[in-house]
């Protein structure tokens, strides 16, 4: 019988997020020619190509903001070593990240209420949902 370590045991994030947009008529129409002319290879290559392109163009004025904002920038784990560690030490936490935030399932929602001032998040929050209730009105 296979063991398996606790980090093994451990749920991976997801990857991507499913987002959901509606679309003029022309525009659809006009990304399906593109499609169908083989430019892409199907309307989501299309999506993700100028959604990247557009974070490319504008990828100085994101970086200015992260730095003056200190914001984490990509997958941000919240462990409860860490909240503890902060709990002993007296301090709580204001985590800013722009990505993909994901607290530990070890995490109890009044370790998360009694650690975590302001959680901001630009982009993904995944949590149990007694943390998210429990910082329900500190999450911005």
């Amino acid at each position: 019988m296979a063991e398996f370590s606790a980090e093994d045991r451990v749920a991976k994030p997801p990857e991507s997020e499913k987002i959901t947009i509606n679309l003029g008529f022309v525009d659809l129409g006009q990304i399906e020619l593109l499609v169908q002319e083989g430019f892409y290879s199907n309307r989501s290559d299309f999506i993700r190509t100028a959604i990247r392109n557009q974070i490319e163009r504008h990828a100085d004025t994101v970086r200015q903001i992260v730095i003056r904002k200190s914001v984490d920038l990509g997958l941000r784990h919240i462990t409860r070593d860490e909240l503890t560690t902060a709990q002993a030490e007296g301090q709580m936490l204001d985590i800013r990240v722009l990505g993909l935030v994901v607290v530990a399932p070890d995490v109890s929602a009044d370790l998360a209420r009694a650690t975590i001032s302001a959680l901001s998040i630009l982009g993904t929050f995944h949590a149990s949902a007694a943390v998210k209730a429990a910082l329900a009105d500190r999450i911005s």
